[in-house]
């Protein structure tokens, strides 16, 4: 079963690779989507793919990349979209 996520990381999360390293963990698994930095400060990323994957990448970006400070991930159920076929970094919102 496949399922999507929309997350909004917060803590010290820009200026630590948090995007780079959320591109290659959700690559890694294979996972569709997109992360991007916030104005306020925050990551925003959406994660489409197998549920137990999807699952697997919102508990790793509660740890992050190594000098990241992860204060709180809040997690949205999106609607699964087959469309997304690669994961990108965006542009800040």
């Amino acid at each position: 079963m496949n399922k999507a996520v929309r997350l909004v990381i917060k803590g010290r999360v820009q200026g630590v690779s948090y995007r780079y390293w959320a591109s290659g963990e959700a690559q890694a698994r294979r996972l569709a989507g997109y992360v991007r930095n916030r104005s306020d400060g925050a990551v925003e990323a959406e994660f489409h793919g197998p549920s137990a994957d999807v699952d697997d990448m919102v508990s790793a970006c509660h740890q992050g990349p190594a000098f990241a400070r992860v204060d709180s991930v809040d997690v949205l159920d999106v609607a699964y979209e087959n469309d997304h076929r690669s994961f990108e970094i965006r542009s800040t919102v």
